[in-house]
């Protein structure tokens, strides 16, 4: 038996403290706190937030509602999310901040797990508790598991679809047994949120409701003013507080989300001091907007800060289960007309990148042209594929900023004329004389238009007729929910290692199910075969060469007009906070801050 930094294996059966689907574990089992948080924060204060849009439930765990934890950009405040799992850092409401990859004990003490992951098993901690002082359990996590399949939101289906069963061996020991050993499921069962088992068994869990179900988290729901404010308040005998993961960590005593339909009124509200610190996404507002007494006498600050988080993929999503975009030539000639470059120049001070990977900033990216080693990844699909496969430069085209792109449109009203569309006078039509026309679905968002006009005044110069439509958030989300639009602007969060959402986002199986980030409907042996053999690699090497090659495919079918991104936060602040001098490189670190003494 070996023993290196509390890991202990023993007849190919691994013991540990926390998980790493290939790599060696960064802090030690007797490590005291994080690298980059102050351990000695002090506690107490408020701070308030932004939050987009409204919400009409507090079950995020559930299609039906929309809660703020489903609101754009929530999960990065580390908040939303009430329930602790049984590990953390490979979350995005609870990721680890200087180590990609990895997780570590929350609730649970250690995990084990063989060789081939065809099983894993947790030890409970024994003072872990819900809020109302009940212990949890191995019998709430079998209860977990159970109900979020049978009656959770479809994402957790699809998620746990290779979890075979779930079993209490005492009372703080649980196993998992999968379908198949692959290195991701430990991850992918450790950052279930667990629920009480005493409490729902009372409660309607399909319910949407605005009354806060117990929980265990940091944080408890102390007021709520349904789509308008929820307050959270800081649970002072939380019973992990003093954890290593959890050590100067979560020191407001209140976290408050005031939540704005508009994003002009929001900052407006911000300048006004109605919330404490604003989160950018306007490169205009960022270059054009803070220019107010407040800014300008150092009562507001601003940074950029640099990081290392994988970007999400911003797109428009063409939806394939409808025509026009059921033809690959029509999605690729409408992506060619989208000029990033003039964009950048004329609307985003050149301030973004363009994204041109399905894994913006990660080491997925596919090579141009394919390696030998992917070309025998696909050997089985060779015959299938288009001669030039392999060698396709699959890269977004650079234009010169001026929005001269004629070259562009002689690309594209080729590609349709080849799938039959016609110029009629100044329109497109197919051969039943239908014009080739779309609708971009959005929720409400001020500027959003400005950067759609660009690629709708090129669309309609080559005869083809698209148009915005703008509805409430809750519309929105049923009509997302349920695949009711012909583009939609998204964002898909990465991580450092993309594991379970791949299924979600790509599998054909999950193209019909209501609820599921295949946004784009895609249903194609290619990609079902490039993800779960991503799923199932047993070096990160081979994962790397899967998710090339996945992300080759993805790009030579268009799947989407892929949009832009930037390496670092742009975050303003009323300056009553402190925070750590070093950035994090893999989040926000927002519950690294506290209150200014």
């Amino acid at each position: 038996m070996a023993l290196f930094l509390g890991v202990v294996c023993h007849a190919e059966v691994t013991r540990s403290h926390g998980y790493h689907p290939f790599g060696d574990l960064k802090y030690p089992a007797d490590f005291s706190h994080f690298d980059y948080v102050n351990p000695d924060a002090p506690k107490g204060g408020s701070i308030t937030l932004f939050g987009n849009g409204t919400f009409d439930s507090l079950n995020p765990y559930i299609l039906k509602g929309r809660s703020p934890a489903d609101t754009p950009g929530m999960q990065m405040y580390g908040v939303t999310e009430l329930a602790d799992s049984l590990l953390m850092g490979s979350q995005p409401h609870n990721p680890l901040g200087d180590e990609a990859g990895a997780a570590y004990g929350l609730i649970a003490e250690w995990l084990e797990y063989p060789e081939d992951r065809s099983w894993c098993v947790f030890r409970l901690r024994d003072q872990a508790r819900f809020h109302d002082g009940e212990p949890i359990r191995a019998d709430d996590v079998v209860f977990t598991f159970n109900i979020l399949r049978e009656k959770g939101h479809p994402e957790y289906s699809l998620r746990l679809a290779d979890v075979d069963s779930v079993e209490a061996l005492d009372e703080r020991t649980v196993r998992f047994t999968f379908t198949e050993g692959r290195r991701d499921l430990p991850l992918l069962v450790g950052a279930i949120p667990i629920l009480p088992r005493h409490y729902w068994q009372t409660h309607d869990f399909e319910r949407s409701t605005l009354e806060a179900p117990v929980s265990s988290g940091p944080y408890r729901v102390a007021d709520v003013q349904g789509g308008k404010q929820v307050t959270f308040q800081r649970v002072a005998d939380y019973w992990a507080k003093d954890l290593p993961v959890n050590r100067g960590r979560y020191n407001f005593d209140q976290v408050v989300f005031e939540f704005y339909r508009d994003a002009d009124v929001g900052f407006e509200a911000f300048k006004s001091g109605a919330y404490d610190l604003h989160y950018t996404y306007s490169s205009k507002r960022w270059s054009t907007a803070f220019d107010f007494a407040a800014m300008k006498d150092g009562r507001v600050k601003r940074a950029e800060i640099p990081h290392s988080v994988p970007r999400p993929v911003q797109a428009f999503f063409f939806n394939t289960r409808r025509a026009p975009f059921d033809d690959p030539n029509v999605r690729e000639a409408a992506a060619l007309l989208f000029d990033f470059e003039w964009s950048n120049r004329n609307l985003f001070a050149d301030a973004y990148t363009r994204t041109v990977s399905w894994f913006p900033n990660s080491p997925y990216s596919a090579d141009i042209p394919a390696s030998a080693e992917e070309q025998a990844l696909l050997e089985d699909f060779r015959k299938t594929l288009p001669a030039d496969y392999f060698s396709a430069d699959i890269t977004p085209p650079v234009n010169d900023g001026s929005g001269q792109i004629r070259n562009r449109m002689r690309e594209a009203l080729a590609l349709l004329k080849e799938s039959g569309w016609q110029l009629q006078g100044n329109r497109l039509v197919n051969d039943a004389g239908k014009p080739l026309r779309f609708t971009v679905l959005n929720y409400h968002n001020p500027g959003i238009y400005r950067i759609l006009a660009p690629w709708f005044r090129n669309l309609k110069r080559l005869g083809i007729d698209a148009d915005y439509r703008e509805v409430d958030p809750s519309a929105y989300k049923e009509k997302l929910d349920n695949f009711q639009y012909d583009v939609v602007l998204f964002v898909l969060p990465m991580r450092d290692y993309p594991g379970p959402e791949l299924k979600d986002y790509f599998l054909s199986s999950s193209a019909d199910i209501s609820g599921s980030r295949n946004l784009a409907g895609i249903a194609d042996p290619v990609v079902d075969f490039l993800v779960k053999r991503a799923l199932a690699a047993d070096t990160e090497a081979d994962y790397t060469l899967a998710l090339k090659a996945l992300d080759r495919r993805l790009r030579y079918q268009h799947y989407g007009v892929l949009n832009y991104h930037i390496r670092h936060h742009r975050i303003a602040w009323w300056d009553k906070f402190a925070r750590p001098p070093e950035p994090i490189p893999y989040g926000l670190g927002l519950d690294t801050w506290w209150m200014k003494q």
